[in-house]
């Protein structure tokens, strides 16, 4: 079973230009992928496989165009092309009834100016966590973790994501055995109502958490604090404003 944890990451001023770097790499990547298909379609060629993609961005490298391509690691670009895979894949199983749900949209161009960018580091990538708590990305650095709770295992991937407010986080796949509950003699219902959050079947009641309650009160307590704040400066301005009108000398 594959299970997915998240921490918050804290990179420098450096990090920070190599995983903008990454992104921006990785974006490329994928978008000259889907344009390479997208014409191959339109022209009535035959569909570009993925060993032929990853020879485009091999090539890519050599040209002046495109060489910067070669400052982040290859497993990035490689990633990228793999979700453009998956992006298709999830598009023609829409199209054909065997993906339930909602329907899939086809692939589109990926922008900078979108508020989540990633890129995924595998083993391939030799990304390791340090000793010291720290995680060593390929042409990265060692970033800083907050480690709220221990992975279980050694993570199999790693996926660096960047949100709307410029936080980075890191996104770890770790495979682990599947382990069921203990076996219990005692069973018991669960009864959901209004005055009580949940009723159990033995009799114990747990109360409802009234969140919108507790912060009215807080709301309450607050305003009362910033009342006598406010009426200071009411009589301040009030004052200033008799000492600016102009006297009638009449």
């Amino acid at each position: 079973m594959q299970l997915r944890y998240n921490y918050r990451l804290y990179p420098d001023g450096a990090q920070r230009e190599a995983l903008a770097k990454a992104f921006g790499c990785a974006r490329v990547v994928f978008n000259d992928g889907l344009r390479v298909r997208q014409e191959a379609h339109e022209a009535g060629l035959p569909y570009p496989t993925d060993a032929e993609l990853s020879k485009r961005v091999t090539v890519a490298k050599l040209t002046p165009e495109r060489a910067w391509l070669g400052e982040v690691s290859s497993v990035v670009l490689q990633q990228a092309l793999a979700d453009l895979n998956k992006a298709y894949r999830n598009f023609f199983a829409s199209l054909s009834g065997k993906r339930k749900g909602r329907k899939v949209a086809a692939p589109r161009f990926r922008s900078r100016k979108d508020s989540r960018q990633a890129v995924r580091f595998t083993a391939n990538a030799r990304f390791k966590v340090l000793d010291n708590g720290r995680l060593r990305l390929p042409k990265i650095g060692d970033l800083e973790v907050r480690w709220s709770r221990e992975l279980p295992a050694a993570p199999t991937s790693v996926t660096v994501l960047r949100d709307a407010a410029g936080r980075h986080f890191a996104s770890f796949v770790v495979q682990t055995a599947d382990q069921p509950l203990p076996e219990l003699d005692s069973e018991v219902g669960i009864d959901l109502g209004l005055t009580h959050f949940a009723v159990m079947s033995d009799g114990t009641k747990v109360t409802a958490p009234k969140f919108l309650r507790r912060a009215a009160r807080k709301l309450r307590r607050l305003q009362q604090g910033l009342a006598p704040v406010v009426a200071r400066y009411r009589g301040d301005k009030l004052f200033k404003d008799s000492r600016s009108d102009p006297v009638d000398a009449r």
